[in-house]
């Protein structure tokens, strides 16, 4: 087991700063209630203020101790969001991440602009996010096979970095159809004034923030009245797409992460309580051995206020290898919408 955990606990250490090359945006199971922290388009979807807040745990038991300390190093995400109209085709707002995954953390913050129109039956919002991303490590919680300082990657025991971002999103909403495509991450960042010594004649794009890639659709269909609602949506992710990467993988110039993917259905009755269940897996890549890498089976609820506050949690069903040292993920989503004078005429709000 400790074995198990030690190599677990390096991957995610290198998960921005090595050779390995994955998804690096944190993942969601509630994201249809979050979904500006990836697309910004988003703050123009509701007519009212609104916040939320969402905890998320990853792999739940996983920990080492070290040095008489025992630490999580499984990926644990916070997110607040803010969205308010100042007029009316313009919405604000203002996105907070704080994610951590093993030896290395990041904290986003982004302010968002959005402007929405008339499009076919609906709205198209057109939104942009700007701000800043302050990236961390604490390489003395990794074991090292060698001394640390033979590799000049970990040769600083705790780097950091702040690095500007910037992202824009595309968003379509009707009364019962939505879509979306964004990316959070135009710039893509470099980290590698931490390792000005190593040779720059060999390609190490493992070691920058990768542009990631969303879509996002979802509809609302009427099963009984308003009284109950089936929604089926869905959310795929890509990263190092268009990115300059080359075709021999010797270079450790190709993205290997997958196209993830996840396929959401739920029910929502009389407009106060919301079930859902979800899957979470990811498209094939041939390149890189050509095998599927299955995540999770979800289950979520939330409730629905009369004074405008929500309530949710998730709970994600390992499976892959992780269920046998972990026991699962959860959420915890808190919301308010100041939206009384949206309920006065009765718009209900799906998306």
């Amino acid at each position: 087991m400790t074995k198990k955990l030690t190599l677990l606990l390096l991957l995610v250490g290198c998960l921005q700063f090595g050779h390995l090359l994955a998804q690096q945006d944190p993942m969601f199971t509630k994201y249809m209630f979050n979904s500006q922290v990836f697309n910004p388009a988003y703050a123009a979807s509701k007519d009212f203020l609104s916040v939320n807040i969402l905890y998320r745990e990853q792999w739940l038991g996983l920990s080492q101790s070290a040095g008489g300390n025992s630490f999580k190093y499984s990926p644990t995400t916070q997110t607040m969001t803010l969205q308010s109209p100042i007029g009316k085709r313009v919405s604000v707002g203002a996105t907070l991440i704080n994610d951590r995954i093993g030896a290395r953390s990041s904290t986003t913050a982004n302010a968002v602009y959005a402007y929405h129109f008339p499009f076919a039956k609906g709205e198209l919002s057109i939104g942009l996010q700007m701000g800043l991303i302050n990236w961390r490590a604490d390489w003395s919680r990794l074991n090292f096979k060698d001394p640390q300082f033979q590799d000049p990657i970990y040769a600083e025991t705790n780097p950091t970095r702040i690095v500007p971002n910037v992202g824009v999103g595309l968003y379509y909403y009707a009364p019962k159809f939505y879509a979306g495509f964004s990316i959070p991450h135009v710039i893509e960042n470099d980290l590698r004034d931490f390792i000005e010594d190593i040779d720059n004649n060999n390609s190490r794009n493992g070691d920058k923030f990768y542009r990631h890639y969303y879509f996002m659709t979802g509809a609302a269909i009427e099963l009984s009245g308003k009284s109950l609602i089936f929604k089926p949506s869905l959310l795929i992710k890509n990263v190092g797409f268009l990115s300059d990467f080359a075709a021999n993988q010797q270079t450790l110039s190709q993205v290997g992460a997958p196209t993830e993917f996840d396929i959401d259905f739920s029910l929502f009755f009389n407009e106060v309580f919301w079930i859902g269940i979800s899957y979470r897996s990811a498209f094939e890549v041939a390149a890189f051995g050509g095998e599927s890498s299955t995540d999770s089976a979800d289950i979520w609820f939330s409730f629905f206020l009369n004074n405008g506050m929500r309530i949710g949690a998730a709970y994600d069903f390992t499976l892959t290898k992780l269920s046998n040292s972990s026991n699962g993920t959860f959420e915890l989503m808190l919301g308010y919408d100041l939206d009384y004078k949206v309920r006065k005429v009765h718009t209900p709000r799906y998306f």
